[in-house]
């Protein structure tokens, strides 16, 4: 499955809320963590997008300039911070319920 990763700044994160107003890219699956969450420095929002890719493209398209698409070795990296949230995430929820 395709995905995206976004950094968006503090002063733009309301757009985080078109992409989800938007019929296709609200279909997907999408994730918006503060860098400072994610142990990264600085004052911006990652938003990750994970589906269809005309619907990745949608997002772009959406987000402008208002945010920057990561690539290559940073985009990895992000992601591997993402799936390592949602895993503390899911250990957490199994020792409540467990």
């Amino acid at each position: 499955m395709a995905y995206a990763i976004f950094e968006i700044k503090k002063e733009n994160e309301s757009v985080v809320e078109e992409i989800k107003k938007d019929d296709l890219v609200s279909r997907q699956s999408i994730w918006t963590r503060d860098a400072k969450s994610l142990g990264i420095e600085g004052d911006s929002v990652f938003l990750k997008i994970e589906g269809d890719e005309e619907a990745i493209k949608k997002a772009e398209e959406i987000l402008g300039e208002r945010a920057k698409k990561l690539e290559g070795e940073e985009r990895e990296r992000v992601n591997e911070k993402f799936i390592a949230d949602e895993e503390k995430a899911s250990e957490g929820m199994g020792f409540i319920f467990g």
